[in-house]
């Protein structure tokens, strides 16, 4: 019986790994695309991460190309009132920063790339600094109000800016994120551990981390000397050259050898258990590559197995 988890002070359960959207049009086509989101839901799965700028980066598209994969899916199977949708604004070319008027544009070119009249969770992508928080959240609040927007959440963002972003929510009574979106992993946790997990923990935010396999290092298929033929290949590989990284590879190997499983199971498994925590994120180009991450639902890591993996990673 697969349990979900609240995603913080919101309405909102959700399958603790969040399913990420940034293969979809990129390196996984319409059919793969849609058999991963098939097997997903079908292990009990129901977060979707997704992002307007996906998939900016790929020569010939012109971003969107995830959103518009995931309506179609959403359509085909008529499953939109069961599945949490995730999705951000501010990177994609047509819809750059955070001013109102922008953030109101790209939540309306994504509803209708959904195919659906509102969003669950919606995500300021990189915060714009050049914008009041004041205005940023005032209009995420306008399209709460509008019944476009369930929940509303942040990622890529200063301390200063989430703390100064939910003072002012809170002054005026208006929408408050509830969840935040921040690089986060065994190895690499300097980017969250700190000030920025102390205002999310202070304030109640569940955190869906990124990167959450360290652009698939975190699977184990990443080992001196193998070459492996991914996209994201190069950024993984660099984790070998450090100590750290090799160092977390020998204590996931230990671990996933107690408990008979996956070593990217292992390591969400470590990063779903960290505090303020609800949902790593992890994609997946085919349905091989789910049930190593779906697993993380019923992995239960001992104190002790926890504690060697933070060491490790320290």
């Amino acid at each position: 019986m697969t349990t979900y988890r609240a995603l913080g002070s919101s309405d909102l359960k959700v399958f603790p790994l969040a399913l990420g959207g940034n293969v979809f049009g990129w390196t996984a086509d319409e059919a793969a695309s849609f058999a991963v989101l098939d097997a997903y839901t079908e292990a009990g799965g129901n977060f979707v991460d997704t992002a307007d700028s996906y998939s900016a980066w790929v020569p010939g598209n012109e971003g969107g190309e995830s959103e518009t994969l995931i309506g179609k899916w959403l359509k085909a199977r008529a499953r939109r009132d069961d599945v949490v949708i995730a999705t951000k604004a501010g990177a994609h070319p047509a819809y750059k920063g955070l001013a109102a008027a922008t953030l109101k544009e790209a939540a309306e070119a994504s509803l209708r790339r959904l195919g659906t009249d509102h969003i669950d969770l919606y995500y300021t992508h990189f915060d714009d600094e050049s914008v009041p928080v004041e205005e940023i959240i005032t209009a995420l609040d306008q399209l709460v109000k509008a019944g476009k927007v369930r929940e509303i959440a942040a990622s890529n963002i200063s301390p200063e800016r989430l703390r100064a972003s939910l003072d002012f929510s809170e002054r005026e009574g208006l929408a408050r994120y509830v969840a935040l979106q921040p690089h986060y992993n065994l190895v690499s946790r300097d980017t969250y551990e700190g000030p920025l997990l102390d205002t999310a923990s202070a304030a109640g935010l569940a955190a869906v981390p990124y990167f959450a396999l360290a652009s698939g290092f975190l699977t184990g298929k990443y080992r001196p000397g193998k070459d492996v033929d991914s996209a994201r290949a190069g950024s993984a590989a660099q984790h070998l050259e450090s100590e750290r990284g090799r160092r977390v590879l020998a204590a996931l190997d230990e671990v996933a050898r107690e408990h008979d499983a996956e070593v990217a199971t292992v390591a969400l498994a470590w990063l779903a258990a960290r505090p303020t925590v609800v949902a790593p994120i992890a994609s997946a180009r085919t349905v091989a590559q789910l049930p190593a991450l779906t697993a993380v639902a019923d992995l239960e890591l001992t104190g002790r197995q926890l504690a060697d993996l933070t060491e490790a990673s320290a």
